[in-house]
């Protein structure tokens, strides 16, 4: 399976049979190159990749400056340190879960809610982390 059809079958998916969709979605690798992403995905800046990586290795960094994306500034919640970095902004959020060698993002506007998103991606994630990825 291509990376492409990884974000758009396993993270793009309907959830719950309700047709209701994150607002997008992404798998980049570690150090910042796009392995897939939806058309609506925001271009990411270095320094925010750099940012996240940071916060995996060192969890509670990103929480004084808020989660960056493609210039957008999510205030950090609670997430699992080292693995799991989840932002909120407004009616929405994000998700970010590292695996073995790439980050899954799911970015979400209500009506989905925050734990859908984090179900979407994190079971991704942990899928990839089984695979080896």
């Amino acid at each position: 399976m291509s990376w492409q059809a990884y974000v758009d079958e396993h993270l793009m998916c309907d959830i719950d049979g309700q047709g209701q969709h994150l607002t997008a979605a992404a798998i980049i690798g570690e150090d910042g190159s796009v392995w897939a992403q939806s058309a609506s995905y925001p271009q990411l800046k270095p320094e925010e990749i750099t940012g996240i990586m940071a916060d995996f290795a060192e969890p509670g960094h990103l929480a004084p400056t808020g989660l960056h994306i493609g210039g957008v500034k999510y205030m950090v919640i609670q997430g699992e340190p080292g693995a799991v970095i989840r932002g909120k902004k407004g009616s929405g959020g994000i998700t970010v879960k590292k695996t073995g060698q790439a980050l899954v993002f799911g970015i979400y506007e209500e009506p989905v809610t925050a734990s859908q998103c984090n179900m979407v991606v994190e079971r991704l994630g942990d899928y990839l982390i089984d695979q080896g990825l």
